[in-house]
C-alpha cells in the first residue's frame, strides 16, 4: 500500500441513530425497539473500528437525522472522525451527498453500517482499486451492495435505482455502464435486515444477542 494512502481516499460511513423505533425497524418484531437500538450500536462501533483500523483516510460519519445523539458524539472519542448530518432525499441522494462532502484526492468509499464481515483489508483493497478504475463495489448478498467507491461524485449512479429491492445492485451496474465507468467488483458479502441474518450475526459473534436471552 501506498506509503500515503492513509490521506488519500476518503471514507464516509452512513448511520441512523440507534433510537428506539428508529433503528433497524425490521428487527423489531425479533429483538423489540430497544433490543434493535442496542444492535444498531454495536454495529456501529463496530464499523467505525475497521474504518480506523483500515487507516485509507478521513473519516466522516454521516448521521440521521442529526449528530447529536450521543453514541455519535462518543464515537469521536475513538479516533479521528467528523461528524456530518446526512441529507433529505432517498438513500440515493444521501450517498451522493456523502460523496460529495467527503472530498479526497484518490475518491471516496462509502459504507453503511450495516455489514459486521466488512475488514479493515477490504476497505484497503477497494481504496487501492480505484487508483485504476472510476468505481468500486461490494455487492450484497440480497442483490444490493455494502459498499461503493468513486473517484468523482456522479448524481447518475444513484439515480432510478429500486432502493430496498433485489435490483439494486444490477441496476448499478447498468448506471455504471451508461456513464462509461470502469469498476472493481469485489465477491459478496451479507448485512443485518432480517431475523435470520441476526441468527447469522449470532453465530459469528456470541456477544450479540437478543435482550433477556
Amino acid at each position: 500500500m501506498n506509503a500515503e494512502r492513509g490521506t488519500r481516499t476518503g471514507l464516509a460511513i452512513l448511520a441512523k441513530a440507534p433510537v428506539p423505533g428508529l433503528a433497524k425497524t425490521r428487527l423489531i418484531p425479533h429483538l423489540g425497539a430497544d433490543g434493535a437500538a442496542a444492535l444498531q450500536v454495536w454495529l456501529l462501533r463496530r464499523t467505525l473500528a475497521i474504518a480506523l483500523a483500515a487507516d485509507v483516510g478521513p473519516v466522516t460519519l454521516w448521521c440521521a437525522p442529526d449528530v447529536d445523539h450521543p453514541e455519535f458524539s462518543a464515537c469521536c472519542g475513538r479516533g479521528q472522525v467528523v461528524l456530518r448530518r446526512q441529507a433529505n432525499g432517498d438513500l440515493g441522494a444521501r450517498m451522493h451527498a456523502a460523496v460529495a462532502g467527503s472530498p479526497a484526492p484518490a475518491g471516496v468509499l462509502v459504507v453503511g453500517s450495516d455489514c459486521p464481515v466488512l475488514t479493515p483489508g477490504l476497505l484497503r483493497q477497494a481504496a487501492v482499486s480505484l487508483d485504476r478504475n472510476d468505481a468500486a463495489v461490494i455487492p450484497a448478498e440480497d442483490g444490493g451492495y455494502v459498499l461503493i467507491g468513486m473517484r468523482h461524485p456522479s448524481r447518475r449512479v444513484f439515480t432510478d435505482i429500486d432502493w430496498g429491492s433485489g435490483k439494486v445492485m444490477a441496476q448499478t451496474r447498468e448506471r455504471l455502464s451508461e456513464i462509461g465507468w470502469r469498476w472493481s467488483e469485489f465477491a459478496p458479502l451479507w448485512d443485518v435486515d432480517r431475523e435470520e441474518d441476526f441468527r447469522r450475526l449470532s453465530d459469528l459473534f456470541p456477544d450479540v444477542h437478543p435482550p433477556g436471552r
